[in-house]
């Protein structure tokens, strides 16, 4: 008598990443990148921002376990959207990343966001509102129980080339130029106090929509305040520098040339 075929969905489903590995070598990350994934951000406003983030998370692997459960890296942003839980903040990654470590159950891990952040900036002189766009990284790891945060902006600048007002009749040379930041703080300093830094130490600060009035203002606030791509990064790493909120930093200044097919570039780094 032949007896009925049971199904094969019935069979119990190995767990591979679960089982030993005979080589007995760690891995120091493993999971996933380049994931993107819907997000609200938080920063000294308060007010939640909806963006979207490229996100990398990765845990440390033992060296006798096979393989890491990659699904769950996204189940746990997953959780985290549908649970409720408060926005992502640079208060708030250190339980993310906590979270992470139970469930993988894992020694260490780390989770790095990146994503636009805008801010409503007012024009000069008519007032016009409009919408400035920079881009953030914010990483947290955990290694052997010690918890290490990195906040990092990119802020787009004016910079006005001193040499060049210097030796001309008329007129100086003058570029978009870009100032990136990385900071290891603690949660009290926020994205808009380092936006601030970079924008305050630049020939002058960028804004989404001008009005001739305004166009006139920031070109000649640009003449008045050149700066070369050495200043801007000595002026940002000073007040850095004095910050107490702040354990280490990087600042980069790289000016896109406007009379150069290459660009001028410079960077600080200290204890990072």
């Amino acid at each position: 008598m032949n007896r009925p075929e049971i199904p094969r969905s019935l069979f119990p489903i190995p767990d591979v990443q679960s089982g030993g590995d005979e080589r007995n070598i760690a891995i120091d990350q493993v999971g996933i990148r380049g994931l993107r994934y819907p997000l609200r951000f938080v920063d000294a406003d308060g007010v939640a921002q909806p963006t979207i983030a490229t996100c990398n998370i990765y845990v440390a692997l033992p060296a006798e376990r096979k393989g890491t459960h990659m699904s769950r890296l996204v189940a746990l942003l997953e959780s985290r959207s549908e649970s409720g839980a408060p926005p992502l903040s640079a208060a708030t990654l250190s339980d993310l990343v906590d979270a992470l470590l139970v469930l993988l159950e894992a020694p260490g891990g780390r989770i790095e966001f990146a994503f636009p952040y805008f801010i409503r900036k007012t024009a000069p002189v008519s007032g016009v509102a409009s919408r400035l766009d920079y881009e953030v990284t914010l990483a947290g790891e955990r290694i052997d129980g010690t918890y290490r945060q990195t906040l990092a902006v990119a802020v787009p600048v004016t910079s006005l080339c001193p040499c060049s007002k210097e030796i001309s009749e008329y007129g100086a040379h003058n570029q978009r130029s870009l100032i990136t930041i990385t900071v290891r703080a603690r949660p009290a300093l926020f994205l808009a106090d380092l936006i601030r830094v970079a924008e305050d130490e630049a020939s002058c600060e960028l804004y989404g929509l001008l009005k001739r009035s305004d166009e006139k203002f920031v070109t000649e606030y640009a003449y008045n305040n050149p700066r070369f791509v050495e200043d801007m990064v000595r002026g940002v790493a000073a007040r850095l520098a004095s910050d107490p909120r702040i354990d280490g930093f990087s600042v980069e200044a790289e000016n896109f040339e406007s009379i150069h097919n290459h660009s001028a570039y410079a960077r600080i780094a200290r204890g990072l």
